[in-house]
């Protein structure tokens, strides 16, 4: 399969990009286009103890939440000082970069970022790496197995099992007749998330096993990409995450879940843990949090913040 971008050359653009912030303050994202929360300037380490920045990098899932609270924060308090008095008299500056899961653990790693953002559980290898670490999890997502809404199979099923996913996103079925013979003679298209994302390795772990995706499947550069792929396209399958689906179904319905071995992908099933492709999304630190990254965190678990999860449409871990 042809990667969208190497893992090194994701982490080379997450440290290119941080230090464009403390250079310039025009955050270029790990992968993308950041969101630089404030105008205000410094050029000491995201680390130190009096740094008045806060840098987040990493999971394309927890990306739109964090910009939107960094950017709703700032606008309230504009100056660190605001949100406690006994903290510096300087502006807000809280940087997101999207870039995936992978590049959010490995950019904490290497110190190129305060807090990693990530859409998966922690490796064992990771959680070794890392040391010292917290979780801050945010909310609880799943993949749904999701088709185009006008696809015909939406009247013909509404679940598929684990071997059928398997050897859909495999190759192994590729047309859409192989799943039920009345269905058109088309070819099924499959879409994933970059290699990167946290989500490929969910989907890995809790369907693939051991079975490679095909080569055939095209990578999406964010959860939002992937829906929209699949809205777009009569034919496509893939693997949208909770949240990103909710969102796309806003308007009117352009995509359908299907069951996986007969479990709906809903807010309950999830919380139950009885619908089993899912994942928790959260950010992850290293040490005690200073006082101002506690400040922002203290935010984030907010009521602002759990009505900004519940927006993106994702179920609030909090």
């Amino acid at each position: 399969m042809e990667f969208a971008k190497s893992s090194k050359s994701k982490i080379l653009a997450v440290v290119m990009a941080l230090a464009l912030v403390l250079s310039s303050l025009a955050l270029t994202a790990c992968s993308g286009q950041g969101n630089n929360s404030s105008s205000s300037s410094s050029t000491s380490s995201s680390s130190s103890e009096d740094a008045t920045h806060v840098m987040f990098c990493g999971s394309t899932s927890l990306y739109p939440i964090m910009s939107s609270l960094a950017s709703s924060f700032t606008d309230t308090y504009e100056k660190w000082n605001k949100v406690d008095s006994s903290l510096p008299e300087k502006n807000i500056s809280i940087y997101v970069a999207p870039g995936g899961s992978g590049v959010g653990v490995s950019a904490l790693k290497e110190g190129t970022c305060d807090f990693g953002m990530v859409a998966r559980s922690l490796k064992d290898k990771e959680k070794e790496e890392l040391g010292d670490y917290k979780e801050y999890q945010v909310a609880k997502d799943a993949l749904t197995v999701s088709v185009n809404a006008s696809n015909p199979i939406t009247e013909k099923m509404d679940s598929m099992t684990s071997d059928m996913i398997r050897d859909i996103f495999a190759g192994k079925i590729t047309k859409w007749s192989e799943v039920d013979s009345s269905l058109p003679d088309q070819e099924i298209q499959v879409y994933i998330r970059d290699l990167s994302g946290g989500a490929y390795e969910v989907f890995q772990t809790n369907i693939m096993g051991d079975t490679q995706i095909t080569s055939a499947a095209t990578q999406s550069a964010s959860m939002t990409e992937l829906a929209t792929n699949i809205a777009n396209n009569e034919w496509a399958i893939g693997y949208a995450g909770y949240g990103a689906y909710n969102k796309a179904n806003k308007s009117s319905k352009v995509l359908f879940a299907m069951k996986v071995d007969g479990v709906e992908c809903t807010e309950a099933n999830i919380l139950s843990g009885d619908y089993k492709v899912q994942r928790p999304v959260m950010f992850v630190g290293k040490g005690e949090p200073t006082k101002i990254q506690q400040a922002f965190i203290d935010y984030i678990f907010s009521d602002t913040g759990r009505e900004v999860v519940e927006s993106n449409g994702y179920i609030p871990a909090f």
